[in-house]
């Protein structure tokens, strides 16, 4: 088999829930060997963040949520109980032979086991030791609890996402702002902590010693607000919620059609013209209120009108046939289910099926990361709780053999 990239690197994974585990799978679809320590009896929390569960062979479900198998591809589950002696004598003799931990816990929270930075740095000096927590290790809030949730509404997030606002009014019940449908914080905070890993790992590779990586949700969120934080930042006026408008680009929004709606990012002044063709209006590529990026963004109440009664006359398919043959960057507005159907999708294998020792398989989602000499594998599905607890031990300690 052709090697991985991080193939013989191992990763000591204590963390739960969504960012730690999404790093830590990250890292294992790269070649790491990841050890997910969980709790004996419970396991990682998602595990019961049901329904849907996974069914086994026969149909019935079992104990693991459909929750847990998006981010735990790939790992070994060992079962230790960190509150007991013998459970923090068992992680520190793994932590001793780790290369990388992961770790979720409140800060400080650790420190009473004797498995905080400080303590297995001691005993490991090459060893990575990244935490990730809601605010960080330092400040007024850092023992608080952080969840996704209340991090995209703290960090900026939700102030731009929701439906149209308009300025002074109060907005209808349910109409106010919105949190994005995922968890998209614990995910980039789960791709931040990979990529800190990689640094922190090359690092080593030159001083021959590890370091302690501090990631907090709410520095991710803030990091990831991009344009609008530069555009308040430089321009000074603090950006409103649009619904699905841009600030910055005009047209970049969904419009109706006969029978639903589409999706049309138009990037510059030639795709603008072409859109006008295609819709019938040669005339506004030249209009001088239409004519250019900046001109569309101040005469956007004008032009979106325009073009809403114009997209209203064909289908979605219909649309997206002609502006896809004009150059118009498009696209329809698919359910999941569509999603998976898609051509693009399909052909991009982004569907994965894992065998699993209960279920027979289980379905994935592939890593979007595609390496041509060293290219992701999915060696195993999410493991049983404690499935790999004798198996861990006996390789990394030599304990039973």
């Amino acid at each position: 088999m052709t090697p991985q990239a991080l193939q013989g690197l191992k990763v000591l994974d204590l963390s739960r829930v969504l960012a730690g585990p999404w790093a830590g799978q990250m890292l294992a679809d790269l070649g790491a060997d990841v050890v997910k320590v969980e709790r004996p009896g419970a396991g990682d929390d998602t595990r019961a963040w049901g329904p849907p569960w996974l069914k086994d062979a026969q149909g019935r479900d079992t104990g693991d949520a459909a929750y847990f198998f998006c981010a735990n591809r790939n790992k070994r589950s060992v079962a230790i109980d960190i509150a007991t002696a013998e459970g923090q004598a068992q992680v520190r003799a793994l932590a001793a032979q780790a290369d990388v931990l992961l770790e979720n816990f409140k800060v400080g929270g650790l420190r009473q086991y004797g498995l905080d930075y400080d303590s297995l740095k001691a005993l490991n000096p090459r060893l990575i030791y990244c935490s990730i927590t809601g605010f960080g290790q330092a400040g007024p809030y850092a023992q608080r609890p952080g969840y996704d949730f209340l991090i995209q509404g703290m960090g900026g997030l939700m102030s731009v996402t929701g439906p149209a606002e308009a300025a002074g009014t109060p907005a209808p019940e349910g109409q106010g702002p919105q949190k994005v449908g995922v968890a998209l914080v614990d995910i980039m905070t789960g791709l931040h902590a990979a990529i800190g890993v990689l640094a922190a790992l090359q690092h080593r590779h030159v001083s021959g010693v590890g370091q302690h990586i501090d990631l907090a949700l709410l520095d991710v969120q803030v990091a990831a607000l991009a344009n609008q934080a530069s555009n308040y930042l430089i321009g000074g006026r603090v950006p409103r919620r649009m619904g699905n408008a841009h600030p910055n680009i005009v047209p970049y929004q969904d419009f109706p059609t006969a029978d639903g709606d589409m999706i049309v990012a138009v990037g510059n002044d030639g795709q603008f013209a072409r859109l006008a063709e295609a819709l019938g209006h040669p005339e506004w590529a030249t209009d001088a209120r239409f004519a250019t990026n900046p001109a569309r963004v101040a005469q956007r109440a004008v032009l979106i009108p325009l073009l809403r009664q114009a997209t209203v006359m064909r289908t979605t398919r219909d649309w997206i046939e002609r502006l896809e043959a004009a150059g118009v960057p498009c696209g329809p507005i698919n359910r999941l289910d569509e999603v998976f159907a898609d051509p693009q999708v399909i052909a991009r294998g982004l569907r994965v099926e894992l065998p699993h020792p209960l279920a027979g398989s289980v379905p994935g989602v592939a890593n979007p990361i595609r390496l041509s000499d060293s290219p992701v594998a999915y060696r195993s599905a999410p493991p049983l709780l404690g499935q790999h607890t004798d198996e861990v031990l006996r390789d990394w300690l030599g304990a039973g053999a």
